[in-house]
Formats: C-alpha cells, sequence, structure tokens
C-alpha cells in the first residue's frame, strides 16, 4: 500500500512516521510555505490548567495529545531518536485574585484524579513560584501541575522526520494537487519542479496512491477546493517574541500560563518565548507589525516585570489552521474515498499534532482510531 502526505508540519510528519512504522510505503510532499505553524509555536504541552469554557469534544483531543507524548518518545527512542525538543519542565496558572486560583485548583484536581498524566497539583504562594520563574510579578500566586511540559515543535518534527526516512518515507518537495479518480483519490500531481528526495524532477510528475493525508495546515482549504471541498478553516496569525537573559538558567523554568490566552515559556541558555497574537482575518501576512509587538510585550512584562531588562533575539510569525468554530478539522473526507483530513488545531497544533498524526495514519490504513471522532466531521457546518 502506498500513502501521499501532504504538508511536512508536525502532523504531518507524525502521520508518515505512524504510516512507516506500518510498513506502508509513504511519500511525504512539502513545499515549506514560510509562516508554518509548527516553526512559530511556543510548545506548551499542559491543557491541564485550562479555565476556558472550550468545547469539551476540543479538550479531549488536546488531552489525548498530551497524554500521547510519553509513548511518542518510547517509540522514538526506539528508533534512535533521543532529540526531540521534549521537556516535561512542568506548568503554572499564574493570577492576583486568589479566588480564581481557587477554581483553577479544584478543577485541576477533579482532572488529575481522572487523568493521571495531570500529575501533582500544588497551590504556590507568590515567593514559591517566583523560585520556579523568577521574572514573575511579585503579586502572583500559583496552581502548579508536574505534569505539565514545553516542546520544540521544529525539534520534535525533525525526530519524526528522521525517524520515517530511516523507515523508508520518500520526501518530495513541491506543490501537489489532488488527483481524483472515480470518486476516490488515485495520488497527487506535483507542480512547479517537484524534486523527490532532493533531486531535480520535472513538473507534472504524478504520483498514484492508495490514500493521501492532507495534513498542510493553514493551507489545507486552498488545496482542496479545486476537488469541490470547501473548509471552514482560515489562517489566523500569530506573532511571538524570543527574548534573551543573560546567565539565567532557565533550563527547567515550567510554562507560565496567565489570565487570557499570552503565555511564557522558557528554553535553555536564557531564551525565553512570550506571545502570542491570534489575529483572526490576517489571510498570510508575513509581517511583524507594532501592534503586534505592543501587544505581546505588554502582556508579557505585566505579569513578568523581570524580563525587561532581555534583549530580544527574534520574533516569529505563524499561522495557524483555524477552524470556523474552533473544533478540529480530523476525519476521512466524505464523499471522496482514500483522503483524510487533519487540520484545524489553531493554538494547540504543538499539543495534539503529534497525536493528530497517529489518527490521520490510522484512518489512512482502515483502522479505527481510539477516539470518537463525529465532532470533527471536516465537512460539519
Amino acid at each position: 500500500m502506498r500513502v501521499v502526505v501532504i504538508g511536512g508540519g508536525i502532523v504531518g510528519a507524525s502521520a508518515a512516521y505512524h504510516l512507516a512504522t506500518r510498513d506502508v510505503e509513504v511519500v511525504l510532499v512539502d513545499r515549506a510555505d514560510p509562516g508554518r505553524a509548527t516553526d512559530a509555536g511556543a510548545g506548551i504541552v499542559s491543557p491541564w490548567l485550562s479555565r476556558s469554557a472550550a468545547d469539551p469534544d476540543a479538550f479531549r483531543l488536546y488531552v489525548a495529545g498530551a497524554c500521547y507524548y510519553p509513548e511518542l518518545l518510547d517509540r522514538l527512542a526506539a528508533d534512535g531518536e533521543t532529540d526531540t525538543g521534549y521537556e516535561p519542565v512542568g506548568g503554572v496558572q499564574v493570577d492576583a485574585d486568589e479566588d480564581n486560583l481557587a477554581a483553577t485548583y479544584e478543577l485541576t484536581r477533579e482532572r488529575a484524579a481522572r487523568i493521571p498524566q495531570v500529575g501533582t497539583v500544588t497551590r504556590l504562594t507568590p515567593a514559591e513560584v517566583r523560585r520556579l520563574f523568577p521574572p514573575l510579578h511579585p503579586d502572583l500566586s500559583a496552581v502548579h501541575v508536574s505534569g505539565g511540559g514545553r516542546v520544540d515543535g521544529a525539534r520534535m518534527r525533525d525526530a519524526l522526520t528522521r525517524a520515517g526516512a530511516r523507515r523508508g518515507v520518500r520526501f518530495v518537495t513541491g506543490s501537489a494537487k489532488l488527483l481524483l479518480v472515480d470518486g476516490r483519490v488515485g495520488g497527487v500531481h506535483l507542480d512547479n519542479g517537484a524534486s523527490e528526495n532532493g533531486g531535480n524532477g520535472e513538473a507534472g510528475t504524478i504520483i498514484g496512491s492508495d490514500a493521501v493525508v492532507v495534513a498542510a495546515g493553514a493551507w489545507c482549504g486552498e488545496l482542496l477546493e479545486p476537488a469541490g471541498v470547501k473548509l471552514a478553516l482560515a489562517p489566523q496569525k500569530g506573532q511571538i517574541v524570543h527574548l534573551s537573559l543573560t546567565g539565567a538558567d532557565t533550563t527547567g523554568w515550567p510554562v507560565v500560563q496567565p489570565p487570557g490566552g499570552h503565555y511564557l515559556l522558557a528554553f535553555p541558555e536564557g531564551r525565553v518565548v512570550v506571545g502570542a497574537t491570534r489575529e483572526t482575518g490576517s489571510g498570510y501576512d508575513h509581517r511583524v507589525t507594532a501592534a503586534g509587538m505592543h501587544e505581546v510585550l505588554n502582556a508579557a512584562l505585566t505579569v513578568a516585570p523581570g524580563l525587561a531588562d532581555a534583549r530580544v533575539l527574534e520574533t516569529r510569525v505563524g499561522f495557524r489552521p483555524s477552524s470556523e468554530d474552533g473544533l478540529p478539522l480530523l476525519g476521512c473526507v466524505p464523499g471522496i474515498e482514500g483522503l483524510v483530513l487533519a487540520t484545524g488545531l489553531g493554538a494547540t497544533g504543538l499539543t495534539a499534532g503529534p497525536y493528530t498524526g497517529a489518527v490521520a495514519a490510522a484512518l489512512a490504513v482502515g483502522e479505527r482510531p481510539g477516539l470518537d471522532l463525529s465532532a470533527y466531521d471536516p465537512l460539519r457546518r
């Protein structure tokens, strides 16, 4: 059996890898669009502390994604990949409002009773939480979970790609269009001088396959539209700032989730990532804007004034694949046999991306995944 995967971000790389572990012949096609969410995303893997009233169907997938990381790390280690960019550093929800924190604490304890991966749930005083993340405002208390983690999305994607290559995944650089034959996918048609495994190919190459997994993130809609498939999906721009704290040992600092949609998380060698804007209706505008930087830095310095003297290293811009109702688009596409869609994860792509790719791989070979996908119907309206 041969399966083509379109999209080389974390979802597509995961789908290709999991297909290869089934001894399926896999071709991964990617055109390396700038602004891919995998390259820009911060990497929070800690849905446990969320106080939002998000749809429970979405939360269910994000929990499944976070819980899958330990299993995936074991699989990758067995394939010789230990540089995955994932670290279980814990997570904190910070707030100056003790009533809010009390509600978070009770909610998280209830989740921990049902989900062992949440780990230990602890209330922290301002002094205690600042020992874990020193730049924080001295008035902020916290709820801490030991089961929170962070991941460098590009490193995880690269680990999945390398492991897939060792299992025979072939890589093609180019732009793919679906090839349909009698109501089912027959493969893909490659444009723009596509090249396989780095060689020089010719435009117009056709790669036949038994199934196609479309995991091209925010670009899935434009890819499927010529096949008559209209998705309730659009790019949502996120601007994210990377800072540097000279001399700080940030290796074990936890993920920080303040009230609202912003966040802070640290990586080794003094790097602190703060973000992010959520610019709906942005299209594919790659510009770093003054308003975006003001929003991100103002939110970060309000929560962590100790970052005021940090050096600005870089700003990343990514386009989250955002569905109209906030739920992923994941499943077999009705009316086109052999076509699987995996996108729409929004701001949680690095939490649920590897697991979503694993689900897509199962669907492509006709297996039933261990998760009810009815709420994620790709063509729901």
